[in-house]
């Protein structure tokens, strides 16, 4: 089997700063290989090793990422394709995705190619759909476990909130999960002692006529900035029932406890999340359309919501492309004008291909679509069949000079930038529980039609199931994250602080990999990015991977029993105790200050 990996070196969350021009400084920083991309890279190896194959590892950067091919050359790839040259620079995902398409049909094909599921620069997930849609090759998200059955996959993949077991006819794209092997991981002594004669470099000359980088991008990136709060680092000491006393005043104090009704969280929906800007509006009557989900009701909401405000700055309209299942009941009171209904079946393929075509009919001035597993594969696929630009992941919406402005979270929300489509059609993935729902406007006739998607038959769905909700700790106002320091068997010790606080709870890495919470409820870099207006950590330790996806919580308020643990440093407030005894006290100290009003926005 001819394997290819696709590999790419991120600088490290850490070390990274920003630049004069706003973007992310490369140069001088410390860099190495993107954490999903070493387990493409690590199965890669193993199935080349197999199946009595070849694993090439292709990476597109500059000089300095010949060492993300040294590695993978030391771990056992046969070899590294190294797509350098000036003419890549400020390449968006697509012109990437063009450029790594482009070198994979030159180097002769492979029966399989290996992706990150993500990357932790740029979290979008776009690149491992655009390059299959640009092969035209079925592609499976999120493998975490994977066999090689004659000429096709069998996959378990992780989803956002579940899993799927599918079968992929070979040859295909497959991005792969955190927890489908171990890591590709060696020292830089091995590194440097790779024979430059493994190593091969590829120009833009060599790959096609492009264009390339800034010139083959459908994006731009526009202003930066920094998120992430000051934190207090708070620490206290003492009798646990004093501690306890103490957190509840300081809570009050921050206004993070909330008396005599509900109301929208600040924190919940970023300051400039859901806003419509009235800074200049599109010219000229289109639609603007949302792609709908399967039993994502509130999502459906959130976006149709979101269409509306746009549509009527533009002078537009609102059509919801349901697939199958994915129609809400009312689709006018969520703001749909037109309900375009998606007949056949529900692969990501092949709703990508009808969206595809209806969008090149109907020439829609932006498209809308859940950052999801789902939402991301039609996405990508559209836009590199349409050479359209697709801003991952927004966390915002705002119209300003005629554009769509969207504002895009990196580096497990570090940073947020504003990304804008220059291309005709717009396409932008919004992050599930960032925006507001809109109250309904009231039931009313809407124009139907269909659109038939047809069935490749190259991707087959065996089971499916979700074990929960990719919305639930978006839209938490209080969350109570559990580390490994928590024996599972005391989870019950939480029970009375997640009633007190009407919280949702979350987990550290290690805690999903044992299985103990599902990974939904994963927070930190390889997780989920949150802002909740409380965030409580017990048993975590506090490594910047975790505190990472917390960063733009309103107050953080840690328990662990170490008093030197790197959490205190990360935290408002700190309590020094064993969960056992300080998770009661607090529980019961909150029952003391009255009635708290939480739960979700």
């Amino acid at each position: 089997m001819r394997v290819a990996a696709l590999a790419k070196q991120v600088p490290v969350v850490e070390a990274m700063e920003l630049g004069p021009d706003g973007r992310i400084t490369r140069q001088g920083a410390d860099v190495e290989m993107n954490a999903y991309c070493r387990r493409a890279v690590a199965m890669g190896v193993e199935l080349a090793r197999t199946t009595g194959g070849r694993c090439t590892v292709l990476t597109l950067g500059p000089p300095a990422a010949e060492d993300v091919l040294r590695e993978a050359v030391a771990w056992g790839a046969d070899g590294g394709v190294h797509l350098c040259d000036v003419a890549f620079a400020g390449s968006d995902t697509l012109a990437s995705a063009r450029a790594i398409a482009a070198a994979l049909v030159r180097l002769g094909g492979f029966d399989l190619v290996l992706c990150g599921r993500n990357t932790l620069d740029g979290d979008t997930g776009q690149v491992g759909p655009e390059v299959a849609q640009l092969l035209g090759l079925p592609f499976a998200t999120g493998a975490k476990s994977l066999k090689v059955d004659g000429g096709a996959l069998c996959l378990h993949c992780e989803l956002d909130d579940g899993w799927e077991d599918v079968t992929v006819s070979l040859p295909a794209v497959v991005s792969v999960a955190e927890r489908l092997c171990a890591p590709a991981k060696m020292p830089p002594e091995a590194r440097a002692a790779v024979p430059p004669e493994r190593l091969r470099v590829m120009a833009a000359s060599d790959v096609g006529t492009g264009p390339w980088g800034d010139r083959g991008s459908a994006t731009r990136v526009g202003a930066v900035r920094a998120m992430g709060r000051k934190r207090d680092r708070i620490v206290l000491a003492g009798p646990v029932d004093a501690q306890a006393a103490d957190v509840v005043a300081g809570l009050e104090s921050r206004g993070v406890l909330m008396h005599g009704g509900p109301g929208p969280s600040a924190a919940t929906v970023p300051e400039w999340a859901g806003q419509m800007g009235t800074a200049g509006a599109a010219r000229g009557t289109a639609p603007v359309a949302v792609l709908l989900e399967a039993g994502r009701p509130r999502l459906a909401a959130e976006l149709l919501g979101a269409a509306a405000g746009i549509a009527a700055q533009i002078g537009g309209w609102v059509v919801a492309l349901c697939p199958p299942g994915s129609a809400p009941d009312a689709p006018r009171s969520l703001g749909a004008d037109e309900v375009v209904d998606l007949d056949g079946v529900p692969i990501a393929e092949d709703v990508a291909a009808a969206v595809a075509a209806w969008a090149g009919s109907a020439a829609p001035w932006v498209l809308l679509a859940p950052s999801t597993s789902f939402g991301r594969e039609v996405a990508g696929r559209v836009a590199a069949a349409l050479g359209c630009g697709l801003a991952g992941d927004a966390l915002g919406l705002h119209v300003a000079s005629g554009r769509l402005v969207a504002a895009k979270p990196a580096f497990s929300g570090a940073l947020v930038a504003d990304v804008i489509c220059t291309s005709e059609l717009q396409m932008v993935t919004v992050r599930p529980g960032v925006l507001p729902v809109l109250r309904p406007r009231g039931d009313g006739p809407v124009a139907r039609s269909a659109h038939a998607v047809v069935a490749a038959g190259r991707v087959r769905v065996l089971g499916h199931a979700r074990d929960d909700d990719v919305e639930v700790l978006a839209t938490a106002r209080a969350v109570v994250a559990v580390g490994a320091g928590v024996d599972p068997g005391d989870y019950e010790v939480l029970d009375a602080l997640v009633a007190v606080l009407g919280a949702e709870r979350a987990a550290s890495r290690k805690v999903t990999d044992k299985g103990w919470m599902p990974r939904a409820r994963q927070v930190g870099i390889t997780g989920r990015s949150i802002a909740p207006r409380l965030y409580v950590t017990v048993g975590i330790s506090g490594k910047f991977n975790h505190m990472a996806g917390a960063r733009s919580a309103e107050c953080v308020l840690a328990v662990n029993s170490d008093e030197g643990a790197p959490v205190f440093g990360l935290c408002d407030i700190g309590m020094v105790a064993d969960y056992r005894q300080a998770v009661p006290a607090l529980a019961r100290a909150l029952r003391g200050a009255g009635e708290l009003v939480s739960g979700r926005a």
